[in-house]
């Protein structure tokens, strides 16, 4: 048996290509939107990827299911259970093997039977993993988003992110039923998670990539909790803001993701191009430069994300999935912007038409009569000496504000923002979160929506607390 674990970073995601090497075929698991990585396993080791199949409807990424099977011509294998509300639209269209709670997947010599896991999501499934051939019994299990290491998987999505009312509680009873299955799997059992720690589907997941279900019993809250009224409680506590692109990536997960193929290189857009599109709504221009540069000088109108782990998260969040968006970029940032645009595709943000060298554009701007775009800073002393009279925004999430906070600050989570602007304050905004990264995402967003007077706290609320400033664990003058 081959096995291969396939992790991207960016949505601390993993999936799974397991082969029988004495027949050449393959399976994909929970397979990502570009099928390169999988093709390229899959030819380097003379297998045939000829099964792909996935856990659940996914809330973070695009499946790429649809894709590989356009690439490989393998047979979906796909959940029926779940109900009516939580069946793959596409699954006829496309001559997918519906899989209920004890069937089997042959691939090759390598038997994959199904469990069906709900709590986290209805129709989700898990397969234990057996190479036949060596007749001592299973392997291991797929997880999906139902067991992590160290944590299990959030039941509260369906209600917070999809908007479907009073499922988080029944999600959460259902979810430890599911738990106690797992329990009675032997300890020996290897377990294959669907995401690690930076994934926002858990709590507290660990970084390590596989673990053991005897580990779990012991090192596992979720696991390791027997009273089911302690796990609904501590399940649905604490857990972070979902991103708001997570309703999005639910319905085009059940409907079916659309089939692009091989994309294009992104072409590089002149400044007078990228000049004509100002004051365009429909035009967003994503500056993924760092936000000490953005902060600098910029084209006025542009977001501020600067390139990380978290890009896709904020991009996908906070920019309209209808909008056309432009990546800004240094001279030197075509590799840069690659990736960007790779991430972006993962979260089926597709209508990514172009970048441009920003510096080439901040001068086309100038050059027309522009003046460039500033954001000031504010140090910790000086919003102190400032005192209660002057309007903090607070934009971390919940758990990172009830752990303690600026007195007079109100909390907005950053992921919200574009709904809830009518509830800031019209006078002059300082702009917070923990460390000054996402308070420069945030303020520079107000600055496109025209408010001008937003500035940022440099180093945030741990620089607050490093000046020895109070900080206070009240919820007055918050909305949260």
């Amino acid at each position: 048996m081959f096995f291969r674990q396939l992790y991207d970073q960016a949505l601390a995601q993993a999936s799974y290509l397991i082969g029988c090497q004495a027949t050449g075929e393959a399976i994909v698991i929970d397979p990502l939107r570009d099928p390169a990585p999988y093709l390229e396993v899959a030819r380097a080791e003379g297998l045939r990827i000829t099964h792909i199949t996935e856990t659940h409807i996914h809330a973070d990424f695009v499946s790429g299911a649809r894709e590989l099977r356009a690439a490989t011509g393998a047979q979906l294998f796909l959940s029926a259970e779940g109900g009516p509300d939580w069946q793959y639209a596409f699954a006829a269209a496309d001559g997918a093997t519906l899989l209920r709670d004890g069937d089997r997947i042959m691939v090759g010599n390598i038997r994959l039977d199904v469990m069906h896991t709900p709590g986290h999501t209805p129709e989700h499934l898990s397969f234990v993993v057996t190479d036949t051939p060596r007749g001592a019994g299973a392997m291991g299990v797929l997880t999906g988003d139902f067991v992590f290491v160290g944590d299990v998987g959030r039941p509260d999505l369906l209600e917070k992110a999809a908007k479907v009312a009073n499922t988080m509680e029944a999600g959460a009873h259902t979810l430890f039923a599911s738990v106690q299955r797992f329990r009675s799997l032997p300890d020996y059992l290897q377990v294959w998670p669907g995401h690690g720690a930076g994934s926002a589907c858990g709590k507290a997941l660990g970084a390590v990539p596989s673990s053991t279900v005897g580990y779990e019993k012991l090192a596992n809250w979720g696991v390791g909790t027997t009273n089911e009224d302690d796990f609904v409680r501590m399940v649905l506590e604490g857990q972070p803001e979902p991103p708001r692109y997570f309703a999005e990536m639910k319905r085009i997960n059940r409907d079916g993701a659309p089939v692009l193929g091989a994309l294009a290189p992104l072409p590089r857009l002149s400044a007078s191009a990228v000049r004509a599109q100002l004051g365009q709504p429909a035009v967003w221009h994503i500056d993924v430069r760092s936000a000490a540069a953005f902060a600098a000088q910029h084209l006025p109108g542009s977001l501020s994300v600067a390139y990380s782990k978290s890009f896709s998260t904020w991009v996908g969040s906070l920019v309209p999935y209808t909008a056309d968006i432009v990546l800004l970029a240094p001279a030197d940032g075509e590799a840069l912007v690659e990736r960007a645009r790779h991430d972006l595709f993962h979260i089926g943000m597709d209508r990514v038409i172009g970048w441009a060298v920003v510096d080439d554009v901040l001068a086309e701007y100038v050059g027309h009569g522009g003046v460039p775009g500033q954001i000031k800073q504010r140090t910790a002393a000086e919003l102190a000496a400032l005192g209660e009279g002057q309007a903090v925004l607070d934009v971390r999430g919940r758990s990172e504000w009830a752990a303690g906070h600026i007195p007079h600050a109100r909390h907005i989570p950053l992921g919200e923002l574009p709904e809830r602007l009518a509830e800031l304050p019209a006078a002059p905004l300082v702009v917070q979160c923990q460390s000054g990264a996402r308070s420069a995402i945030a303020t520079s967003l107000l600055h496109r929506l025209g408010r001008r007077d937003a500035v940022n706290l440099q180093g945030g609320y741990a620089g607050w607390q490093a000046n020895g400033l109070p900080t206070s664990l009240s919820s007055d003058l918050v909305n949260v």
